[in-house]
């Protein structure tokens, strides 16, 4: 895990700034609170935000990982390798690895996400169908004023999310990555 205090945060509040306080009533539910309603969405809603990537590589990878030499495992990952690709045929789904490959650290396949829609639809049906699987979910930012191999390493760590167990990865290979 990378340590957050190595990076700079940028106010949550940029470009809200000056605007009157927030109401303290509470919605219907008596629980939470009643938000001003502007009747304009959030641009998230249609596009991943920045510096996510909305273009080849997509907004986020999904890695969902299982332990090669269990073969109750194995069979569920492949099994739930095909229900994706039949189920979600729109997404980017790779191959299904048999060992581990690049920082992972046991066999697994990956899926891309392109749009807020699909991030929206894919993460909730895989929260109940993963089974006995980890999965990571990590972002692919664009920023171009950081070299790839330190953008790479926070995307697989600082900004991931994780489903089921977290798994090591090796994050020294992104240290050999030019640039």
């Amino acid at each position: 895990m990378s340590d957050p205090s190595a990076y700079t945060y940028p106010s949550p509040l940029t470009g809200y700034e000056n605007l009157p306080p927030l109401p303290t009533d509470r919605a219907e539910d008596d629980k939470s609170f009643a938000n001003p309603q502007t009747g304009i969405l959030s641009p998230a809603y249609g596009k991943f935000i920045d510096p996510l990537d909305n273009g080849r590589r997509g907004g986020f990878d999904i890695h969902i990982y299982y332990f090669q030499a269990n073969a109750e495992q194995s069979k569920y990952a492949r099994e739930l390798w095909e229900r994706i690709r039949r189920e979600f045929p729109e997404l980017r789904i790779y191959t299904f690895w048999e060992r581990p490959i690049g920082p992972h650290p046991v066999a697994m396949f990956e899926v891309n996400l392109f749009t807020p829609a699909q991030f929206g639809a894919f993460i909730p049906w895989l929260a109940i169908w993963r089974g006995p699987l980890s999965v990571l979910i990590h972002p692919n930012t664009t920023e171009t004023d950081v070299p790839e191999g330190q953008r790479e390493a926070r995307n697989h760590t600082q900004r991931a999310i994780w489903m089921g167990e977290r798994l090591p990865l090796d994050t020294g290979l992104f240290k050999r990555i030019p640039g």
